[in-house]
């Protein structure tokens, strides 16, 4: 099997999240290594390795997560896997049951009443389960559970010598439970055939980032996520994870189900396992083991991970997933602003230094932690970054977390970020408009947050010489300047100066034509009514711009509501001097007209090109 390639990951909000939690736990010394096997009595007992790996492939380590050790225990669901695909799960349910068993894993008993091994995760029924794997001989049947494993590990894994040997040396209360199984007739073959190979499979070696990955497997349907090889079939996946909840943690499982909420299996070498169907795998490795032979590191660090990133399998919410819906940059799709001929010149070879994700779903930890690795990737490429909330529904906590984190990590790279949440799903306030605060900008719509962007790559890539258009006289308005002086002169005098203040209303939606307007100062809003009760716009003009042709030409009412955005400076054409110039300078209002019609194309591309809502 080839070597799969583990997406590693790089600093990041996940990534601090799992440092943090190791962190804490570090500290934690109690317990005691499982001694009762030579060679797992010799282990460096302080060490410590905590990996959470998405279904998608991605790996989040810290600590000695390449350190190898054995298996153990852990080895009881993969093995149980590959018997039900063998098998098939009605000849496995004739020879064990999936009860929990409420005594020890090693204890030399089986069910009263049904006289089989309470599960396939204490001792009595992993030996069972070893006992079903196929083979032609003893050497194949342990090769075909080695290269199960290491499908699931995205890796070729080998079994440690040594350790087998002491386990071997000292396995008389699991030989004794092979007897015992073949005297009942659970075990129709070799009983010492069938201990040696249970022997054989918990001194396989694996790390703590291969665990991980195991268990992205598992979460997957198993599927794994590095390799894309399947490992198990969804239905088997989905049976092995149903025992793992109720059996997998031994006499802990009730605390383990009731605080940390997640399909699981522990190792007397110091492993644990646990699994979040769908989104992730999670991976201890700790050598010091409570009453129960379960890590008591990796106990704790699993109900924390738990605990901070909301994984209770029994969290209730309506999807397991976000996805980004789409990202583009400023250049692709950009503001309804209506730029000048330099700025958009600007914007076309820098706004790649902008850019928005919309997101979408409910945002629980796996969404966010894709979304979040995938803009943490374009981090030191952007200037300025929206993230789009408007159509996400449930936010979780550690979502809100996640976000501000994100949020102050970019603000450190130079960054700057802004939030589109008209809902408020992540406590922010629209008011919060401080442009210190890692938080960064919030908006009720993401038209303007695609402003503020342009506005910061405008700000940082724009010439320091570069003309800027923000008060005229209507000579110089754009419409004017192309006449020649006298004409222009002539032309102009027919315009009526209007000043309006900001908020007011300039021409309502189904009003008549009430003249061309050329903006000399300020700017103007032309908007609609959307669905959500909220007015959007559906293009700002600005000084040197136009608007009202359409209704003068035609005759037709206003389509939309036209609202003075700032305070604004007009020239007014009137209707009645307007219609007169056709009589007394036609030359001039055609001049005026080709100027007018080649504004008015512009100004229609670039709401064409604003998005949709």
């Amino acid at each position: 099997m080839a070597q799969a390639l583990a997406a590693i990951s790089r600093p990041g909000v996940v990534a601090g999240i799992v440092d943090d939690v190791y962190r804490l736990c570090l500290a934690e010394r109690s317990g005691e290594l499982a001694d009762y096997i030579p060679e797992l009595a010799a282990v460096q007992p302080d060490s410590f390795a905590l990996c959470l790996a998405t279904a998608d492939g991605q790996i989040y380590g810290t600590g000695d997560d390449t350190t190898s050790f054995t298996i153990q225990s852990i080895s009881k669901p993969f093995t149980y896997a590959l018997a039900l695909a063998d098998r098939g799960p009605a000849a496995v349910a004739d020879r064990m049951d999936v009860e929990p068993s409420g005594e020890p894993f090693n204890e030399i008993s089986l069910d009263p009443v049904t006289e089989r091994p309470r599960n396939p995760m204490i001792n009595a029924g992993a030996i069972t389960a070893a006992s079903l794997i196929d083979g032609r001989d003893p050497a194949e049947r342990f090769d075909r559970i080695v290269r199960c494993y290491s499908r699931f590990a995205g890796r070729e894994l080998t079994m440690n010598e040594a350790v087998y040997a002491s386990e071997a040396r000292t396995g008389y209360r699991n030989r004794a439970i092979g007897y015992m199984l073949r005297s009942f007739g659970i075990i129709d073959s070799d009983p010492d055939e069938a201990v040696d190979r249970y022997f054989r499979q918990c001194s396989v070696d694996v790390t703590c980032r291969d665990l991980a990955v195991m268990a992205a497997t598992l979460a997957n349907n198993g599927v794994n996520p590095l390799s894309r090889e399947r490992a198990l079939s969804a239905a088997l996946t989905e049976q092995v994870l149903s025992v793992m909840t109720t059996c997998g943690m031994y006499n802990a499982a009730g605390d383990w189900v009731t605080t940390v909420g997640l399909p699981a299996k522990s190792g007397v070498g110091g492993g644990i396992l646990a699994v979040l169907p769908g989104q992730i795998g999670i991976a201890v490795y700790s050598p010091r083991l409570d009453a129960h032979g379960n890590s008591v590191r990796g106990v704790a660090a699993c109900r924390e991970l738990s605990r901070r990133l909301e994984l209770h399998f029994l969290h209730v919410t309506r999807a397991a997933r976000t996805a980004i819906r789409s990202e583009y940059t400023v250049t692709q799709v950009p503001s309804r602003l209506r730029r000048s001929t330099d700025e958009m010149a600007v914007l076309a070879e820098h706004g790649h230094r902008a850019r928005v994700y919309e997101l979408h779903g409910d945002l629980l930890f796996a969404g966010a932690e894709r979304a979040v690795r995938i803009i943490e990737e374009q981090a030191g490429e952007l200037a300025a970054l929206v993230v789009d909330l408007h159509r996400v529904g449930e936010v979780s906590a550690i979502a809100v977390r996640m976000l501000n984190g994100l949020e102050a990590e970019l603000a450190a790279t130079g960054c700057q970020v802004a939030i589109v949440d008209p809902d408020g799903k992540l406590g922010h306030t629209v008011s919060s408009l401080d442009p210190t605060d890692p938080r960064g900008r919030v908006f009720v719509d993401r038209d303007t947050a695609t402003e503020w962007c342009e506005n910061i790559v405008l700000a940082e890539y724009r010439p320091a010489d570069a003309p800027t258009c923000t008060s005229l006289s209507v000579e110089d308005h754009p419409a004017l300047a192309a006449l020649g002086p006298v004409e222009c002169s002539r032309l102009a005098t027919e315009f009526e100066i209007r000043t309006i203040a900001r908020g007011e209303i300039v021409a309502e939606r189904g009003s008549t034509r009430s003249g061309l307007y050329l903006i000399l100062e300020g700017r103007v809003r032309i908007g609609f009514d959307g669905a959500d009760g909220r007015n959007h716009r559906l293009v700002t003009l600005s000084a040197g711009m136009s608007f009202g042709e359409i209704p003068m030409l035609v005759g037709t009412p206003f389509v939309n509501e036209v609202r003075a955005e700032t305070a604004l400076r007009l020239a007014v054409l009137p209707p009645a001097r307007f219609d007169r110039l056709t009589d007394q300078a036609p030359h001039l209002k055609l001049a005026l007209l080709e100027r007018l019609a080649a504004n008015a194309y512009a100004q229609m591309d670039a709401a064409v090109r604003g998005g949709d809502y």
